[in-house]
């Protein structure tokens, strides 16, 4: 199924919303999203949850939010719906709130495999690479987590935010076997293989990008400096041709026309 790597992003998120530390992670225990409701107001949340995730991915964050807040105001205590706000303020480039419903939703379900593979991400992203993959590593093991592959991909960003090249190739390498669909995990060994010379490993990678997902102007512009440097000049004149037609406003086209490869 075709995807563009950019939206893949949407499925690396998670979140929810309180005050104060939360607490380590947790003993491995069942996404609460999965778990049967106990009462008529989690039945209602649940409801509220699951409509605010569908327009949350449709990207009508504000819908979203609106959803979060109508699940909250019926129970206070249904951990996914800072899971959802989390993933909303994130979005919305509001790291505090983001960050009081991550510590909210991992209070509430300490062990909880989806809010913990999203907390870890957002400490990432904020520089706290140590603390977010603890939480990453807690998510592979959990035996009830049905999707390794997201945490696997987090947790090789993340490595590649500390400048840890070997690392993160581990983690997207196991990403990949986790989810033979995951183009983002070979994107990022691809870039991985050609930042390290390995222009047939990066080759192979890229391919299997573009038989998963559309092409992007991040994905021709490595196509277009693998091959330069394989110095195969056929083809990196066809995906310069595809950058121009496709992203021909882009930075990297622009990049190209001024003949920066690096």
């Amino acid at each position: 199924m075709k995807s563009a790597l950019a939206g893949l992003t949407l499925l690396m998120l998670a979140a929810c919303a309180g005050v104060g530390m939360a607490p380590i992670v947790g003993s491995a225990q069942r996404p609460v999203s999965e778990l049967p409701t106990t009462t008529d107001a989690q039945a209602a949340a649940k409801i509220h949850v699951e409509l605010g995730t569908a327009y949350f991915q449709a990207q009508r964050f504000g819908v979203a939010l609106d959803e979060a807040r109508l699940a909250q105001s019926i129970d206070p205590g249904y951990a996914p719906t800072y899971h959802l706000l989390g993933q909303v303020y994130m979005f919305l480039e509001d790291p505090a709130s983001a960050r009081r419903s991550f510590e909210q939703a991992a209070r509430l379900a300490p062990g909880d495999p989806e809010i913990n593979n999203s907390y870890g991400w957002f400490l990432c992203a904020m520089g706290e690479e140590k603390q977010g993959l603890e939480r990453l590593a807690a998510v592979v093991h959990n035996p009830y987590y049905r999707t390794p592959t997201r945490p696997y991909t987090n947790a090789g960003l993340c490595h590649l935010r500390l400048g840890d090249d070997a690392a993160a190739q581990d983690q997207f390498v196991r990403a990949a076997e986790a989810d033979p669909k995951n183009a983002l995990a070979r994107y990022q060994l691809a870039a991985i293989a050609y930042r390290r010379g390995a222009v047939e490993a990066a080759r192979h990678y890229l391919a299997e990008v573009h038989e998963l997902a559309d092409p992007t102007p991040d994905s021709l512009w490595l196509g277009i400096r693998i091959e330069r440097r394989a110095g195969n000049r056929d083809n990196e004149q066809a995906y310069a041709a595809q950058l121009r037609s496709r992203f021909p406003t882009s930075r990297e086209y622009e990049n190209y026309s001024k003949g920066q490869f690096e």
